[in-house]
């Protein structure tokens, strides 16, 4: 049973709201002003919270704010109810983080959906949902509930690339986004001359194409292809679409889980401007040693091409297989079968990273 605190200092007022909810198959916790209201949050970790603003002593305003203050608090849905209905007072409620604002007298049927919608909002949020094709399925399946609508990648099945098989292809129609579900894919350019600038190495649990849909061009700005075997579950750019615009809890949601690591990437831009080849080295190697692409001892990885290694720390292939050499004579790194890349020792390479 969802529990509902209910903060009014008009007896008649809470005492008829609270017969309605508690009808509606809600547990249902009284307050008759601001201070014992706050008390009563603290106590009984409500679901959400409805609370008139005009209250004498602590008003509606002060109960959010100090709620706002508490970590085990903060998050409540908070619904303001009052009899003033002026646009000031609805934007001054707003400001102070309430989900919703409710005018006195407030029918049943629009209390009633005023709380089942903030309620699936908070549902919804507080979910986790994990980067794998199942993972992702439930969120598709948990947006169409949400708002209500059918998405055509619920379920999808997954395709499978071979070894070297293209994805997408710079200048084509970017109708699809990919999550990878298996295996590693790359990203590219071709320059005039005819050379593979890459530019990322991606693993299980990544998205690759997002950024193309959402340009004005409406194609890929790069291209994409499987390093060895990959499974691909595709999202259409009209689910895509809908999930970025539709609305903006599922767009913060959406956006949050397809992001890749941002963080990380502004890491590199950084790196490709300030540190030494060698650094920029050690630091992918590292990288991709934490996605399994590259081997180590307990990670089976793959052999990538030193021409893309180059292009993922900005240098020339040479001056990539120069650094390599080295980190193979101080027994940092070594080949493994088929030519592989392999971790031997981790600390050496990020005393490199970090020092140079």
């Amino acid at each position: 049973m969802r529990k509902v605190l209910l903060i009014e200092d008009n007896r008649d007022v809470l005492e008829n709201t609270a017969a309605l909810l508690e009808f509606a198959d809600y547990k249902v916790f009284t307050a008759d002003g601001g201070a014992d209201g706050i008390i009563q949050a603290k106590e009984n970790s409500p679901d959400i919270i409805i609370c008139d603003i005009m209250m004498p002593e602590v008003d509606g305003y002060a109960v959010l704010e100090t709620l706002n203050q508490d970590d085990k608090t903060a998050g409540i849905p908070f619904i303001f109810l009052t009899a003033k209905s002026e646009i000031t007072d609805m934007r001054t409620g707003m400001s102070y983080g309430a989900d919703d604002y409710l005018v006195k007298p407030v029918k049943e049927k629009e209390l009633l959906e005023a709380i089942d919608l903030r309620l699936r909002k908070n549902d919804f949020l507080k979910k986790k949902f994990t980067k794998n094709a199942v993972g992702i399925n439930t969120f598709f399946e948990g947006v169409s509930e949400f708002l209500g609508m059918e998405l055509l990648s619920a379920n999808r099945e997954t395709q499978t690339f071979g070894d070297k098989e293209e994805i997408y292809r710079e200048g084509e129609a970017a109708n699809h986004l990919y999550f990878i579900q298996k295996g590693n894919a790359k990203t590219y350019r071709v320059t005039e001359t005819g050379k593979e600038m890459v530019s990322g190495i991606y693993g299980k649990g990544d998205f690759i194409g997002q950024l193309s849909i959402l340009n004005n061009h409406g194609t890929y700005i790069e291209t994409a292809s499987a390093i060895e075997n990959a499974d691909l579950l595709s999202i259409p750019k009209e689910d895509f679409t809908k999930l970025v615009y539709s609305n903006k809890v599922v767009s913060r949601k959406f956006i949050n889980l397809i992001s890749n690591d941002l963080e990380q990437l502004q890491e590199q831009l950084v790196d490709m401007a300030f540190s030494s080849v060698k650094q920029r080295a050690a630091k992918a190697l590292l990288e991709l040693n934490d996605k399994g692409i590259i081997e180590d001892k307990e990670h089976r990885g793959i052999n990538i091409p030193r021409e893309d290694f180059a292009g993922i720390i900005g240098t020339a292939t040479e001056t990539a297989i120069r650094a390599l050499s080295e980190f193979r004579g101080k027994g940092l790194i070594g080949i493994g079968e088929k030519k592989k890349l392999v971790v031997l020792n981790k600390e050496g390479l990020k005393l490199i990273a970090d020092f140079g």
